[in-house]
């Protein structure tokens, strides 16, 4: 039976991290041994109380029922105390807050929200794959726009100017900056805010890094006049720990959110409200709870550094976001040589920075997601390759 399948996916390959999954599987099945320091899935739990919540809410008979495609008011009100604390933003708790199940989706549902066939999307070279592959999927073309180490990995405004945006509709951007750790500030938002105004493009600001690593979390959402022309992704995969729950927020203006939820409620139902209660007391949780994950993420940074000291790979320190970026020594003809290196020479994976974009050809990128032991070890097997 020869069933094809459908033109869409003819520009959409699987995605790296799933490929390679397989890989190192089959290279552990012949007994090597990986130490992953690919992946950005964190490998710590979430805070006590909120699996408490969790486990609690779930054996409530009154809890499985399906739950409304805008997402618990429990939930949706602690996103609204979560930004004004945290960002200093006011989002309206009934309009304005959507939850997702990952903000993963949340991209996905966007794009099918607002693109026709032909429609153009800024996109960051390097930046995030997914953003690339829902937008293909959802019959636009991207449009890469640079981010370069000469540029601090900011956008190059006079570089934008240069391009035909007549057809542009939407521009994701990403900052803190996966992969290379970039930091936002208020200016840089601030001067996105007015070319979206000045183009007419819709901003997608992708936000799920902005309390690893980072003493001062921030979002686009803060500079005067965003939510005319911005929406915001944001997520507690990373700064709640909690991943697998697939718990993730689009924040933007009423019409925006009425838009994306006439797309989403045909695809999806509300998420388990066992989860979103367990969300919200993930949200309400203090200044203690970040401190003590960053107090982790920062030991692993230093040995992730020692590493790429080994490997002879330059970096700027002042990174955020649970991943290190540093560029290549010029011995290897690009990441995916070096990662290859590593791999296959002392059974520790790497990213290739090439995966992100051909701006990220030429380094790699180390996750902080794996104990100290794991990087002890790895430190020790690549010091044992290069004897």
């Amino acid at each position: 039976m020869d069933i094809q399948t459908a033109e869409r996916l003819s520009s959409v390959n699987e995605y790296y991290f799933s490929q390679k999954l397989r890989e190192i599987e089959g290279l552990n099945q012949q007994g090597k041994n990986i130490i992953n320091l690919g992946i950005g899935s964190p490998d710590l739990p979430p805070h006590p109380s909120v699996i408490k919540i969790l486990q609690e809410e779930a054996a409530k008979e009154n809890t499985h029922a399906y739950q409304s495609y805008k997402g618990s008011p429990i939930l949706r009100n602690a996103v609204a105390i979560w930004y004004k604390e945290w960002y200093g933003v006011d989002v309206d708790a009934a309009t304005e807050i959507l939850p997702l199940i990952g903000s993963k989706e949340g991209i996905m549902h966007i794009c099918m929200t607002y693109l026709n066939a032909g429609d153009e999307v800024l996109i960051p070279n390097p930046g995030y794959p997914t953003y690339k592959t829902a937008v293909t999927l959802a019959g636009g073309n991207c449009m890469n726009y640079d981010l370069t180490e000469e540029q601090n990995w900011l956008p190059d405004f006079e570089q934008l100017e240069q391009k035909d945006l007549s057809k542009v509709k939407l521009w994701f951007v990403n900052y803190p900056h996966m992969p290379t750790g970039k930091l936002p500030t208020k200016a840089v938002f601030e001067k996105i805010i007015a070319f979206a105004k000045a183009h007419n493009i819709l901003v997608v600001h992708d936000n799920p890094y902005s309390f690893i690593l980072n003493e001062t979390p921030m979002s686009v959402l803060s500079v005067k006049g965003a939510l005319d022309v911005a929406v915001e992704l944001n997520s507690l995969s990373k700064s709640q720990n909690m991943a697998g729950w697939r718990v993730g927020i689009l924040c933007g203006a009423k019409d925006r959110i009425d838009e994306v939820l006439r797309f989403k409620s045909n695809m999806d139902s509300g998420m388990f409200l066992p989860v979103q209660l367990a969300a919200a007391k993930a949200l309400s949780l203090g200044k203690d709870w970040y401190e003590g994950n960053n107090k982790i993420y920062r030991q692993r940074k230093e040995k992730a550094l020692q590493i790429l000291d080994l490997l002879k790979c330059t970096y700027d320190d002042a990174q955020g976001g649970m991943f290190v970026w540093a560029k290549v020594p010029s011995a290897f003809k690009d990441s995916f040589a070096l990662s290859d290196e590593v791999l296959y020479n002392a059974n520790v994976f790497i990213t290739p920075g090439g995966i992100f974009g051909s701006n990220g050809n030429n380094y790699v990128r180390i996750s902080l997601c794996a104990p100290i032991n794991k990087f002890e070890e790895a430190i020790a097997r690549i010091k044992s390759s290069r004897q």
